[in-house]
Parts: structure tokens; sequence; C-alpha cells
């Protein structure tokens, strides 16, 4: 009969037939190996929403405001991490990171919004 071994660390399985590591910190590690790449990319991107939203949140202390798109590249604001879009009936579309939004208006311009 042939003896499994951990899928981690490669010490012989004693117990169940179906047993795949020998212990919890050798499932979480190897879990943790095979998933770090999705979980990178998940982690990025909320750190992205997270530090637009909080650049909204700090420009847009009144509920409703106007930027220049200066203004949000200083910040480093990204333009290509939102949560939500939504188009009015007459066109304008609004990006959403959450409640805060941002409308791009003429003359690089943005109208700050927040969702109530």
């Amino acid at each position: 009969m042939e003896t499994k071994k951990c899928l981690e660390c490669e010490i012989p399985i004693i117990g169940r037939v179906d047993k795949k590591f020998c212990s919890d910190y050798c499932r979480n590690t190897y879990n943790n190996k095979v998933n770090s790449d999705s979980k990178n990319l998940i982690r990025n991107t909320n750190n992205r929403l997270k530090k637009n939203y909080k650049i909204l949140s700090e420009l847009n202390t009144s509920g409703k405001s106007k930027v220049t798109r200066n203004k949000l590249n200083n910040q480093n604001f990204d333009f290509n991490h939102f949560t939500s879009i939504y188009t009015t009936k007459t066109g304008n579309v609004y990006f959403y990171i959450y409640d805060q939004g941002y409308l791009k208006l003429e003359n690089d311009y943005f109208l700050l919004i927040k969702r109530e």
C-alpha cells in the first residue's frame, strides 16, 4: 500500500483515506498559493476603488460640486475603476464608486455628486 503525502510539505499523512494535508497550516498555505493570483487582483481592485472613493468624498463635501480633470489627476484618480454606470433619459452618463458619482462636463470639468 502506497503512503499518501501532504500536498504542501510531502510528509506522510496518517488518518482518513481522503485526507490531503497533514495539518491546517499546510492546507492554508497550499490554498493561499493556489489562489494568490486571483486574490491579488481582487485586493488591488478593491484598494483602487477605495482610493477613488476617498478622493471623491474629500472633493465633494457638499453632496454636489464641480472639479477639473487636473484636480482629479493630481490626486491619482483612476477613471478605469468604478462600481456602476447610470445613464439618464437625456443621455448623461454618471460613473459611480458606490454612492459617489461623477459626470464629465465640458472643458475638462466634472460634476461630483453623492447619491442619496
